[in-house]
């Protein structure tokens, strides 16, 4: 059954509501989540997903309107992270018995973690389509460019890359027992340079202002001032390189299966979503800067991607529109566990049982990443059934974490 608890409903005082659609949500994020709806630049409410959980400068799962104003931290910095998903015209059936020597090719073909290509090669039409943006923002910024190890080629070599910790790279079967690639990353270096960078920057903007915040994460740009406009178009080059990196590595991922496989075509209907991301839309009457921080957009008849962990389903969906969410769901199962709780609690034993049946690393350096560190996916999407429809389900066989 769907689920959508009211907060702050008649507090008063400038606290705007909070929607939480999920009754399993932890005290410290309820916390947050208060702080927030404590700032005067809320529009209407807050929304929090049911994949909802504590997160650094705001609330992970949560969806927040505000007017003339933008929170660097509450995009974060792993700026445009998100999902990429295409069906192939392979079955199941003529998969491999064997996915070892394809994890391996795909491995090899895609850098994941701190690694980077050697040379930008086949994906130097990408970093054209974007350059301009970056010199731009190098040239006004220097200290953006002073934070990355190799400032002049780095953000171009990690074009096609896949980040660390929770992005992954995957192959799925559907319920067709068609096969699917779904992979998540993001911005990568330079995106993590960008949010570092005007995260501070807003800090030292409010000055003796930022006392007033009910923390000081939460500190903010106002629209008409020269770093919002700033922070805007560099998000906006964040999330573009976001999304032409999924678009890379999709490309490096099925040049590197073809070998194993019949030949095959990729659906041209490919889906692309962010779910860490802020886009200007029109919602309760007023024209909004929506951040989504671990949440997609669900409009009506708009298709997404919702991941589970790396040994449960995942979900292709098609969104149903719903006002009070902004027009959101959650972007995946989302954390029960701590990254340190899990590698306390659980062993290699434990992600070997887990992961049964899919090809992937089995090693301590992992287990932080073990199925039973995140939130059951069959709960989190029977809490939003009035956010979204299921369109299909995926069981991944083969997966690379980074």
């Amino acid at each position: 059954m769907p689920v959508k608890i009211e907060l702050n409903k008649n507090a008063g005082n400038g606290f705007k509501p909070v929607k939480i659609y999920t009754r399993d949500i932890e005290n410290e994020a309820l916390t947050q989540l208060k702080k927030i709806a404590q700032l005067p630049i809320i529009h209407s409410h807050i929304a929090a997903m049911p994949d909802v959980h504590l997160g650094i400068g705001a609330t992970v799962g949560a969806v927040i309107p505000t007017l003339n104003a933008i929170i660097p931290a509450a995009v974060g910095v792993d700026i445009g992270c998100g999902m990429s998903a295409v069906r192939l015209s392979v079955k199941s059936s003529q998969l491999p018995d064997n996915l070892a020597a394809m994890r391996s090719a795909i491995e090899r073909a895609v850098p994941v973690g701190l690694h980077a290509h050697k040379t930008v090669s086949i994906r130097e039409s990408a970093c054209k389509q974007i350059a301009a943006g970056v010199d731009w923002l190098f040239e006004k910024h220097p200290s953006v460019m002073k934070m990355l190890k190799q400032p002049n080629t780095l953000w171009t070599k990690q074009m096609g890359t896949l980040g660390s910790g929770n992005h992954f790279i995957e192959v799925c079967v559907d319920e067709n027992k068609d096969m699917w690639i779904m992979l998540h990353t993001g911005s990568r270096g330079i995106g993590n340079a960008i949010g570092q960078y005007f995260i501070a920057l807003a800090k030292k903007d409010m000055g003796k202002h930022i006392h007033n915040l009910p923390d000081k994460d939460l500190a903010y740009f106002t629209e008409g001032s020269e770093h919002f406009v700033d922070y805007v178009a560099a998000v906006n080059w964040a999330q573009e390189y976001a999304r032409l990196n999924r678009n890379e590595i999709m490309g490096l991922v099925l040049r590197a299966i073809a070998p194993f496989l019949p030949k095959f075509q990729a659906d041209r209907h490919a889906i692309n979503c962010h779910h860490n991301y802020v886009s200007r839309e029109h919602h309760f009457g007023a024209e909004v800067l929506v951040t989504r921080k671990g949440a997609i957009s669900a409009r009506a008849g708009e298709l997404g991607i919702i991941p589970g962990s790396m040994g449960a389903k995942s979900f292709i969906v098609r969104g149903k529109g719903d006002a009070d969410s902004f027009c959101s769901c959650a972007h995946g199962a989302g954390r029960k566990m701590s990254r340190t709780a899990a590698r306390h609690v659980f062993s290699k034993e434990d992600l070997i049982a887990q992961t049964t049946g899919v090809e992937c690393r089995k090693d301590k350096a992992v287990i932080d990443e073990i199925p039973a560190a995140y939130k059951d996916i069959d709960e989190v999407m029977q809490n939003q059934s009035d956010l979204i429809e299921v369109v299909h389900t995926l069981k991944q066989v083969l997966c690379i974490k980074g």
